[in-house]
């Protein structure tokens, strides 16, 4: 039991797996088409129940596809990222503490993106 246990995945590694053949289908994509595409061994009810935790948090979207389910990501990559930023950031009470300490962290090219970013208003 100790070896399964120590061959285990990272946390999230098999999601942003997920995620990532998604993004490549380009189309609303089975438990079973995803498998295919993963290719890493996993069962399909594996990858059903990753999807369906995906599902449960937001970050894809399904449509009826035969008795199943087809998923499809509801952002890009950057999207998600931007998501998860602002899942960090909601976590703390002290908003201007958080975002003045990130902003202090950033490099020097990173710092001149944001200025422009914000003085553009680009969304």
């Amino acid at each position: 039991m100790a070896e399964a246990k120590d061959e285990r995945r990272p946390a999230g590694e098999l999601e942003a797996s997920v995620m990532a053949a998604l993004w490549a289908a380009g189309a609303p994509q089975t438990p079973g088409e995803v498998q295919l595409s993963l290719g890493t061994g996993l069962a399909r009810t594996t990858v059903t129940t990753i999807l369906s935790r995906l599902h449960e948090k937001g970050v894809v979207s399904r449509a009826r596809q035969g008795r199943g389910y087809a998923y499809f990501p509801v952002q890009d990559a950057h999207g998600l990222t931007a998501r998860r930023m602002h899942t960090e950031l909601d976590r703390d009470s002290d908003r201007h503490t958080v975002l003045a300490r990130f902003v202090a962290q950033l490099s020097e090219d990173d710092e001149r993106v944001l200025r422009d970013l914000l003085e553009s208003g680009e969304q």
